[in-house]
């Protein structure tokens, strides 16, 4: 079988490490278009990375009949328009994170893919990995008990205060970067959508955190917080902590696990009542090759994945809430 033809909209920084890169040691994917507002960036990038075509702009590539697939990684704010142009040219998306601007712009987009029947991906990358899918085994199977308390970090410096994440006409914040992260993880780990009671956030400047916290709500029997920052004085904290009624299960660094990952898991033996701890290394290679995997294996197969539409619009709902509860506004999109 051919490999899915990906063209790429926008020459951002993350897409040589999120697909480019990824492309050439996947068989089943290739990239070769690119578009940007600058012609002469696109022409760079292109260069730089082979890529073999170079659009005039977005909708030129969107409707060129050799590009099978779309990856969006533009700024936030332009997240659900273009993945609108790009179900209305006939194209799958491949949607970096978050979704949209916020969860009514969401709902648009998860009922056009739809009604398209074309496949829409959020890339959450760390969901495609085997840490996360042994993490679920030991929490699925029971072996701590049923859950009492679901709490997940995510936090690092990004010392630029000019950087589009910072900026709140295109849909930035921490939330909305490393803080969706940690809702969707969140998420996750429970198996359960949450409702968000309180929530504190420190601004950057008017209306953009650069910190925020929330307190969750899944059910009567379990709770959870979520915390996010791009400045803040914890430095750096990516982590997850999960309490059951009869151990608990730590990981650090369930997003990016390749380069270095730590999974925990104690409880008491059920005979002596004595501590026990265990250490687990969960190997596999880059959470990016597996999530294009598994998105060429969606669209040429049909072949089911967990980051669909309606578990974007789920993620969305969490994140506005938490801005309504820290007293900020939801983003909007980008005009």
């Amino acid at each position: 079988m051919e490999p899915l033809r990906i063209g790429v909209l926008g020459a951002a920084r993350i897409a040589p490490g999120a697909l480019v890169k990824p492309a050439r040691r996947v068989p089943e994917a290739e990239v070769v278009a690119v578009a940007a507002r600058d012609r002469g960036r696109a022409e760079q990038f292109a260069q730089k990375h082979g890529i073999a075509t170079v659009h005039d702009s977005y909708e030129a590539l969107l409707a060129d009949p050799q590009i099978d697939a779309v990856y969006n990684p533009l700024p936030n704010g332009l997240h659900g328009r273009w993945t609108l142009a790009a179900l209305d040219a006939g194209k799958p998306v491949l949607c970096e994170k978050p979704f949209t601007a916020n969860a009514d712009e969401a709902e648009t987009v998860a009922a056009a893919a739809a009604s398209s029947g074309l496949v829409v991906m959020e890339a959450f990358h760390y969901r495609y990995h085997p840490l996360i899918a042994r993490v679920l085994e030991i929490l699925r199977g029971g072996e701590l008990g049923s859950l009492r308390r679901v709490d997940t970090r995510m936090c690092f410096p990004l010392p630029f205060p000019h950087d589009i994440r910072y900026q709140l006409d295109l849909a930035g914040g921490a939330t909305m970067d490393a803080g969706c992260y940690a809702i969707h993880q969140a998420r996750t780990l429970a198996g359960v959508e949450p409702t968000v009671t309180d929530a504190q956030a420190k601004c950057s400047s008017p209306g953009v955190d650069r910190w925020l916290r929330a307190e969750l709500r899944f059910s009567d029997e379990l709770a959870g917080s979520v915390e996010s920052a791009l400045m803040s004085s914890r430095l750096i904290s990516l982590s997850a902590r999960v309490e059951g009624e009869r151990g608990t299960l730590a990981v650090t660094n369930l997003t990016a696990p390749q380069y270095f990952h730590r999974l925990v898991v104690r409880d008491r033996d059920p005979a002596t009542g004595a501590e026990r701890r265990r250490k687990e290394r969960v190997q596999g290679g880059p959470t990016y090759g597996y999530q294009l995997r598994a998105f060429a294996a969606a669209v040429r197969d049909g072949t089911p994945f967990p980051t669909t539409p309606a578990d974007a619009v789920a993620n969305m709902k969490v994140i506005d809430a938490a801005y309504r509860a820290a007293g900020l506004e939801p983003r909007q999109p980008t005009a």
